[in-house]
């Protein structure tokens, strides 16, 4: 398949290409690292800005974890509206490509790395599970035909892919491709019957041994578009799916989400982080009106506190029940030291204790 008519079909342009692989092999700005995000923006403006991170921390957060809906966990939301809390760096960068049908277009993107011990210790006390490294990178052997026949995706035709490829990264991996060699070619049948076998044999000069198999083809008469998806892990089935629509990228960059799904319902780590509860915490250094204060609006700030009772004064504080969504251990992970300090050798059975500073 020419890499002409691959780039017609998706939609994509030579120029297109040109520029990213300018933009990534030269100095502009790029999200490197899973701390680090690239979101696009309407403008350099401070509100669309603080909109970025917020966006860029939920990004971060699904590569960290490899779930593609931590937004939508527990208390992540309000740890979202305060990510600008947790930026060690930004910068902007202006990409220009080509439309489908060859106008030039111009974008803005927000490039964000977040401070890799706040992303962590969010991550922590929400309970959220980690995605470990290193990360494999599975090779995608893909087909597709556009009513010719089927074709081969190989390292030359990468641009085609790019929809994939991008997702993963999005997703916190790399995918990568065979080289197209005449072996690799001539296994285009095998991708389409999905012979996961045959792809392994082929594939066995590759490392990790870890193959996601799909093809993209049109979808009936409606105009629109399939892919069929197989990911495999050292000859082991793990996961099988299938999608539609009607944009080809958009259905393209699907199998980097499976593939993603798959890897992490696999090798992510549960977070060491408690489950919900009620506990009672005696804080001192509450000495005026304004002290109560200013503890009462910390511990609001807390994504993990989701409610605060009074219990009593006792000489050694205040005593307050809280409702912990991942209970003490998430409550410590948390607490600022430089606000909360955690008195030593706190008496099991009794409360632990914590100085307002």
């Amino acid at each position: 398949m020419s890499t002409w008519l691959l780039a017609a079909l998706l939609g994509l342009s030579m120029a297109s290409g040109a520029v990213f692989a300018q933009r990534m092999e030269g100095d502009r700005a790029a999200a490197i690292g899973l701390y680090a995000a690239e979101i696009p923006v309407r403008s350099q403006s401070e509100s669309e800005r603080e909109a970025g991170f917020a966006r860029g921390l939920a990004q971060v957060l699904g590569k960290l974890s490899g779930d593609r809906n931590a937004a939508q966990r527990p208390g992540v939301a309000q740890e979202l509206r305060r990510a600008g809390q947790y930026v060690e760096g930004y910068d902007y960068r202006q990409d220009e490509g080509v439309s489908s049908r060859g106008s030039p277009t111009f974008t803005t993107t927000l490039v964000v790395r977040f401070r890799q011990d706040d992303v962590d210790g969010v991550a922590a006390a929400l309970g959220l599970p980690v995605w470990p490294d290193p990360r494999p990178k599975p090779v995608m052997w893909l087909a597709i035909d556009d009513g010719s026949g089927p074709r081969l995706v190989a390292l030359q035709q990468n641009n085609v892919a790019r929809p994939a490829l991008q997702r993963a990264i999005e997703r916190g991996y790399r995918l990568g491709l065979p080289t197209g060699n005449a072996a690799e070619q001539a296994a285009v049948g095998a991708i389409w019957r999905g012979d996961v076998g045959a792809i392994a044999r082929i594939s066995a000069r590759y490392n990790p041994p870890m193959q996601l198999i799909g093809k993209l083809y049109r979808n009936g008469e409606g105009g629109g578009w399939k892919a069929d998806w197989i990911f495999v892990d050292n000859g082991r089935v793990l996961a099988r799916w299938s999608e539609t629509g009607d944009d080809a990228r958009r259905t393209l960059a699907t199998g980097a989400d499976g593939a993603a799904d798959a890897l992490t319902k696999r090798y992510a780590r549960s977070s060491p982080a408690g489950a919900p509860s009620t506990e009672s915490i005696v804080f001192s250094g509450i000495n005026s009106s304004a002290d109560y204060i200013r503890l009462s609006s910390l511990l609001q700030r807390m994504s993990v506190v989701r409610g605060i009772r009074p219990v009593r004064a006792t000489p050694m504080g205040l005593e307050l029940q809280l409702d912990l969504l991942t209970g003490l251990t998430g409550f410590r992970h948390m607490a600022d030291s430089n606000v909360l300090v955690e008195a030593d050798g706190n008496i099991d059975g009794e409360p632990p204790v914590f100085h307002l500073r």
